[in-house]
């Protein structure tokens, strides 16, 4: 007898020698490499975000706006703090407290407030007080420049009061919220304490309180000569440049065949007349070429009410429903490269009137506003006040 044949009469377990190749292991193979290890993958290309696309890609871009966000950015700080400082009893703030308010004042989050403040020496200062607390306030130089600052609003009041009588009338019902023009009142110069100011004009403004306690400004009485938009004053000075303002190409049969001067020349006829920002834009069918006409009126003219000729997608949507504008401004406006400028990125935005500045990025006609703005970001790079500075 084999030992082959003795063992598997002794087994308990009945031996099969083919078991011993069969694929139907009873051995682990929990150690064996069955995923591809993470720094043999190959990484996968994020998706881009709103947020950090650009608008504009090269040859597209042009520097001098992009670089006037980049002035927004490094000057953030600079501009939130003035204004909430200024409505702070006795302009004063307490450190503890400003460290909380990164939104408001404009500081990146996690980062001490201390860092950003003392990047502009001229403006802030910081002391403590007989609570043994450090506080945050203007410095006496920056109080000089914020008496300018008040005098030349009063002198200029009467100009803001007509923007906001412009205003009223492009709005679809004559009326907008008080709370929508003091959110976007940086943006036309208007004063801090405007809706005081509005009381001394009852010709021009009436406050209405509405059932949900909303006070809603209304126009009073219709200017005629206020309602004439920059585009027909310089349609009046070179009518070419305003007809090649914007473009709306016509669709036409291959049947035809155009040459390029009839191509234009058919373009042109229905471009003009453009849609006048201050007729009743409410009531033109929404997807007519007519209220697309009408809508890039409404944010030219709106754009020529600004300081700077320029606003962010914030201050446009604010006033989305007032204006009869879309969700597809961003498009419609990409559409226009003529006259329009899209900076930034697809989620913030700003959009410029490309005329309004010249080759060199500076501004062609200035506000008196702009000018003190601009000496005011020159004072806030500057770590100690030169002997040639003036305030006025």
């Amino acid at each position: 007898m084999t030992l082959l044949h003795l063992l598997s009469k002794t087994s308990l377990i009945p031996f099969r020698p083919h078991q011993i190749f069969s694929p139907i292991s009873r051995f682990s193979t929990s150690f064996l490499i069955t995923k591809t290890p993470k720094k043999f993958k190959k990484k996968r290309k994020k998706k881009d975000s709103p947020r950090t696309t650009l608008v504009q890609t090269q040859p597209s871009i042009i520097p001098h706006f992009e670089n006037i966000l980049l002035r927004d950015s490094h000057f953030r700080f600079l501009t939130k703090t003035k204004e909430f400082l200024s409505k702070q009893p006795h302009e004063v703030l307490r450190l503890d407290d400003a460290g909380k308010l990164h939104q408001r004042l404009g500081f990146p989050r996690g980062r001490k407030v201390l860092k950003s403040i003392l990047r502009h020496p001229l403006i802030f200062q910081t002391y403590r007080h007989s609570d043994d607390k450090i506080w945050v306030g203007f410095s006496d130089f920056m109080d000089s420049l914020l008496r300018t600052e008040r005098d030349m609003e009063n002198e200029l009041e009467s100009k803001r009061v007509d923007v906001v009588r412009k205003l009223l009338m492009m709005s679809a019902n004559k009326r907008i919220p008080l709370s929508k023009i003091y959110h976007n009142r940086l943006l036309f110069g208007i004063p801090e304490d405007f809706r005081d100011r509005i009381a001394k004009y009852p010709d021009y403004f009436r406050v209405v309180i509405e059932d949900d306690g909303n006070r809603v400004l209304e126009l009073v009485n219709w200017d005629s000569s206020l309602a004439v938009s920059a585009l027909e004053k310089e349609f009046m000075v070179d009518e070419d440049k305003v007809k090649r303002a914007f473009k709306f190409p016509m669709k036409h049969g291959k049947a035809l065949e155009l040459d390029m001067e009839d191509e234009r020349k058919l373009n042109i006829l229905n471009t003009l007349p453009m849609v006048s920002p201050y007729s009743d834009g409410s009531k033109l069918d929404l997807w007519t070429l007519e209220a697309e006409k009408y809508r890039l009126g409404i944010i030219h003219e709106f754009l020529s009410l600004t300081l700077e000729k320029r606003a962010y997608i914030h201050n446009i949507v604010e006033f989305k429903e007032e204006f009869s504008l879309t969700k597809h401004t961003y498009q419609m406006l990409l559409k226009q490269p003529r006259t329009f400028y899209v900076a930034g990125t697809q989620m913030n935005w700003c959009v410029f009137l490309k005329d309004a500045y010249g080759e060199d990025g500076e501004l062609i006609n200035k506000d008196p506003h702009v000018m003190f703005n601009e000496k005011l970001y020159k004072y806030a790079d500057m770590q100690e006040l030169e002997s040639d500075c003036t305030v006025g």
